[in-house]
């Protein structure tokens, strides 16, 4: 009987790994073509004003629309990795949002998203290492890198960005180096919104799942070869 049991779980096991195997395959899906805005709007618009594309990046316009026009995608994630080439001209700054919340209540999305900086660093660095917050590769006014990778300003750049709450743990590459990792909830996560000026913002970082966005702060930025992995939950049992 026992030899039954042991050949009715190892049935049963490989099924499990099968369809964990299955649920868990995920490629890398591009979100632009270089050519069209087919998965992007502007942040509570249905379709894109301010942005333009130039030689296949999308570039952000400064003065063209409303000034909040935020890239936001039509399509919502939760856990991802997202990889993104930037950069930025002289006094350039936006960010990368993920999990926004695209509600009229909320005017922009920075109010309830968190963000990955993008910034002129040669405009805007320090070398008091606490302004770390605010330069690339910054959880922005959460967590700050312990050194500055980004190229010198009107170079491009490479952000890969891991947003992951199956484990509870966000990555961030800048350059193919790492600059800062962070829980997504919990008592760590509480306590760096309680310490940052997001303390007292009602609707920020309340939800997981929602669009990614390229932020819109008055200047020139460019965007492009954005793609996305989504990763899924593993699951032990059918």
């Amino acid at each position: 009987m026992r030899k039954y049991q042991l050949l009715l779980f190892a049935i049963i096991f490989t099924a499990c790994s099968n369809k964990i195997q299955d649920e868990n395959k995920s490629e890398w899906v591009s979100l632009t073509d270089g050519k069209t805005f087919d998965n992007w709007h502007t942040y509570l618009s249905d379709s894109v004003v301010g942005w333009k594309i130039e030689d296949g990046a999308y570039v952000l316009i400064p003065g063209e629309g409303s000034g909040n026009n935020g890239l936001v995608s039509n399509k919502e994630y939760e856990s991802f990795i997202l990889s993104v080439e930037w950069k930025v001209d002289e006094k350039g700054n936006s960010g990368i949002f993920w999990a926004v919340n695209e509600s009229k209540e909320y005017s922009v999305p920075y109010l309830t998203a968190p963000e990955i900086q993008v910034i002129d660093d040669d405009q805007y660095g320090s070398e008091d290492k606490k302004n770390y917050v605010h330069m690339n590769g910054a959880l922005y006014d959460m967590v700050a890198p312990s050194e500055l990778h980004a190229n010198p300003t009107g170079e491009w750049n490479k952000y890969v960005i891991e947003i992951n709450y199956n484990n509870n743990v966000g990555k961030v590459k800048l350059n193919d180096k790492d600059a800062v990792e962070f829980p997504l909830s919990g008592m760590e996560w509480d306590n760096l919104v309680k310490n940052s000026k997001f303390k007292d913002w009602g609707g920020f970082a309340k939800t997981k799942s929602g669009p990614i966005a390229f932020q819109d702060h008055g200047t020139k930025v460019y965007y492009r070869n954005i793609k996305i992995k989504e990763l899924w939950l593993k699951k032990l049992f059918i």
